[in-house]
């Protein structure tokens, strides 16, 4: 990916935060208000289900009981990651960086729009191998590896030209 022009790049990143940040919501509450009224298991395909779940921990649900009566605590270390990460973005160099930090800031707002709303994390992408399940997560998820993937994938072909 070349270089942008630093407002083309930034550009991207924050549409990249918004996009993410708006289809995670978006589909939260689609979930929530309407697909699971009432409460159930929806079997998509032989690996797919949604099941509506909420983590109450960090990520796939680590440390739930510890963090369970530490809300804000949780709230303001995901709010100092965000800060980085747009600091990280807003000087980042390339367009694909600025990208995938922006996709990874989106997701993590998204989560943290929960947790200060409801108090937990909605999930609901339920994968899994026979009677193997991966835990149940959700887009905000999917943004934040998505773009952690393309950060390791961008560092690995050429750390001086990509990142």
């Amino acid at each position: 990916m070349m270089r942008g022009t630093n407002t083309t790049r930034i550009l991207v990143g924050f549409i990249c935060i918004l996009s993410a940040f708006a289809i995670d919501q978006l589909t939260k509450a689609v979930i929530v208000e309407i697909v699971m009224q009432p409460p159930r298991v929806i079997y998509v395909t032989s690996f797919l289900n949604i099941t509506l779940s909420y983590n109450q921990g960090i990520s796939f649900g680590l440390f739930s009981d510890f963090l369970r009566d530490r809300l804000t605590l949780v709230i303001w270390m995901t709010v100092a990651l965000v800060m980085v990460l747009l600091v990280w973005m807003i000087f980042s160099h390339r367009v694909v960086t600025t990208a995938a930090l922006g996709l990874m800031t989106g997701g993590a707002l998204g989560n943290v729009f929960d947790r200060a709303q409801r108090g937990k994390v909605t999930d609901f992408i339920d994968l899994h191998a026979g009677s193997w399940h991966w835990p149940t997560f959700n887009i905000a998820d999917v943004a934040i590896v998505g773009g952690a993937i393309i950060l390791i994938l961008c560092s690995h072909r050429s750390t001086s030209s990509l990142i």
